[in-house]
């Protein structure tokens, strides 16, 4: 039962509240900090569970009121305003009660690929680009690039980069996946609309923790940038390539000027696409024990299509469509991001239920 669920939280935030002013655990740095976030996430479901609780008496009082004559006219009016705001709190509770995902509060690194469509789908891939570093702009998250493949014409064959700041992975891990274009290239003279495709995969960024990387099972070789990329380039070696020699996983970065910066960020690189593999084999192997609708990771998944000439971008997993193709196109995802945030609640809300 849902109250009982609530006793369980006001017990662990009464807790929490004594415990973190007890001088053993102010005294004590990590403990303390560790408490406090425990506190900080409990806080609005508390807040929540008070609302409810008075939600509850307020409705009950209300129906005492029904069976005096000269009440229960007032007292009508009142459930018809308490019940439904009740059962709005009932709803946001319970999403509230889900498990969250341990990755959500994580940095990223997205990786946008150019995929059929030759020099269309490399345009469309700068579009992405574009697209979700506004978006991060919008959401106040920093934005960096890791490596990038730029063609000729301001495309780009593969483009990598992080997005930092808190709850990153939790607003974009729903765009993993094919993204297609349908529109009139402008190479194309007969005015016939084609279809390009773009993989775009979300990696939330791994810690230290998460993934143990000995120096020994590294093969690290550098070499000179070459490409469009500045001055630096092609004078010092400064591009790194590192493999991983248990795995196989080798990932290359020769956008920064020092050799230092593009193996820190080859490093960072490295320990997501790790993490990424060894997250997609538990995946596997769950698969069948747990069908969310919203995919979060298959890059073979086609997720999205951008139609030109409709002005139309359309999300295939929730059939969700929206007729701001240039405002989605300039960072606005808001709309499609809960869309498919409150999508994938009601998923786990009706397999739990």
């Amino acid at each position: 039962m849902l109250l009982d669920k609530l006793e369980h939280v006001e017990k662990r935030y009464h807790e929490l509240e004594k415990l973190l002013s007890m001088p053993d655990v102010i005294n004590d740095r990590e403990k303390f900090q560790s408490l406090s976030k425990e506190l900080g996430d409990l806080k609005e479901l508390f807040e929540k569970t008070q609302e409810y609780k008075h939600s509850i008496k307020a409705i009950n009082d209300a129906k005492m009121l029904m069976a005096d004559p000269e009440m229960a006219e007032l007292a009508k009016a009142e459930l018809a305003e308490l019940e439904p705001k009740q059962a709005r709190l009932e709803k946001d509770i319970e999403v509230m009660l889900l498990p969250k995902d341990p990755m959500d509060e994580r940095n990223i690194i997205m990786e946008i690929r150019a995929g059929t469509g030759g020099e269309e789908s490399a345009l469309f891939s700068g579009e992405l680009l574009r697209m979700y570093l506004r978006y991060a702009e919008r959401n106040g998250l920093r934005t960096e690039v890791i490596s990038s493949n730029p063609t000729g014409l301001g495309g780009y064959k593969e483009v990598i980069f992080n997005v930092i700041g808190k709850g990153a992975y939790s607003k974009l891990k729903y765009e993993s996946g094919t993204h297609r274009v349908q529109r009139v290239p402008e190479t194309e003279s007969g005015g016939r609309v084609h279809t390009s495709a773009v993989t775009v995969a979300v990696l939330p960024e791994a810690e230290e923790v998460d993934i143990k990387i000995e120096p020994k099972d590294l093969r690290i070789d550098t070499f000179r940038a070459s490409g469009a990329g500045g001055q630096h380039v092609n004078k010092t070696d400064s591009a790194v390539r590192i493999t991983h020699i248990p795995t196989g996983t080798v990932v290359a970065c020769q956008d920064e000027r020092s050799q230092h910066q593009n193996r820190e960020k080859a490093m960072k690189l490295l320990r997501a696409r790790i993490l990424e593999a060894a997250e997609e084999a538990e995946i596997r192997k769950r698969r069948d024990a747990r069908k969310i609708m919203v995919g979060t990771g298959d890059r073979s998944e086609k997720i999205r299509t951008y139609n030109f000439p409709q002005g139309r971008v359309t999300d295939h997993r929730i059939g969700f469509t929206l007729y701001r193709l240039n405002d989605v196109l300039d960072g606005d995802l808001e709309e499609i991001i809960q869309a498919l945030i409150s999508a994938d609640q009601a998923a786990k809300l009706k397999k739990i239920g």
